[in-house]
């Protein structure tokens, strides 16, 4: 059974180039990617990977408001009983802001750099090794 993943962009961030880059990655790293494409709400993030049965949600968010957006998903997928299902995010992230993200649910944050190895291995470790 293929690890599924959603990716997607929480709030009004129109930058994506980095969510398709690391779902491309995770998809040639044998992972089922859905992309949700842009200016996905909370709601609409969960719903999806619910409807999708993920096992995974990657968030990418360029805007500032991760603080906010993030902890609304994990909120949300625990709210539905999913909070089997892990979370983690990326993108511009300050460093300060990491530690109160994974304190809040978020099981990792990967920031600009981090080569896609780190994030595909990341994943099998965490997610696929789990199903």
């Amino acid at each position: 059974m293929a690890v599924r993943v959603v990716v997607a962009k929480p709030g009004l961030d129109g930058h994506d180039r980095g969510a398709k880059v690391v779902a491309r990655a995770l998809r040639d790293a044998g992972f089922e990617v859905i992309y949700t494409g842009l200016h996905q709400t909370p709601d609409q993030i969960v719903s999806a990977a619910l409807q999708e049965d993920a096992q995974a949600i990657g968030l990418s968010i360029h805007s500032g408001a991760h603080l906010t957006l993030f902890p609304k998903v994990v909120a949300l997928l625990r709210e539905q009983g999913a909070d089997d299902v892990v979370v983690f995010g990326g993108g511009i992230v300050p460093a300060e802001d990491i530690e109160t993200l994974k304190q809040q649910g978020i099981a990792e944050i990967f920031t600009p750099g981090t080569p896609m190895k780190t994030i595909t291995d990341w994943v099998t470790e965490h997610v696929a090794e789990r199903v």
